[in-house]
């Protein structure tokens, strides 16, 4: 035999021919290139999409705690408002704008007469409470610091109440 090596035949010759004999690097290096850009765009893109998922995190948590700190608000304001609008706190605001309660009603029927007999509203006088310790004796002191509408000279301070009439067809 001889060093140099017989050509293959037939079906295997043929297919040794369309394969390079030595190792060929030029055709590799476009293949290279493509998956390292493919991997670099790829790791971009995860680290945009990263960013963004935590910059909408962040607003998350921000309008949370704004939402939490309205809410706090609200029910702050809501707490306010249902102080004022209790029983006490009306009347006692009604007294310090110089507002007495109401006199005896009367009504109007559909026929036009008048049942029971209108009244005048008068102030009545505070309820005597028990004097506090270093208070002066003097007397009780009309809570807005002013004389009362009832002290005024020409009202009445008491108004006798009478009964309305029934009527019994009804």
């Amino acid at each position: 035999m001889t060093g140099t090596a017989e050509p293959m035949k037939g079906r295997a010759g043929r297919l040794a021919r369309l394969m390079p004999s030595g190792p060929s690097t030029a055709a590799r290096t476009p293949f290279v290139l493509l998956v390292v850009l493919l991997l670099t765009g790829g790791l971009i893109s995860l680290l945009l999409l990263n960013s963004a998922l935590n910059e909408g995190s962040f607003r998350l948590s921000k309008l949370k705690r704004e939402t939490t700190e309205l809410t706090d608000e609200q029910q702050a304001l809501q707490r306010d408002v249902d102080g004022y609008a209790e029983p006490d706190a009306l009347e006692r605001r009604a007294r310090e704008l110089g507002m007495v309660p109401g006199g005896s009603p009367a009504f109007l029927d559909p026929d036009g007469t008048v049942r029971g007999v209108p009244e005048r509203a008068t102030a009545q006088p505070p309820p005597v409470a028990a004097p506090e310790p270093g208070a002066s004796a003097a007397g009780p002191a009309s809570p807005s610091g002013s004389s009362s509408p009832s002290a005024l000279p020409g009202t009445p301070s008491t108004t006798p109440t009478t009964p309305l009439p029934t009527s019994s067809g009804r």
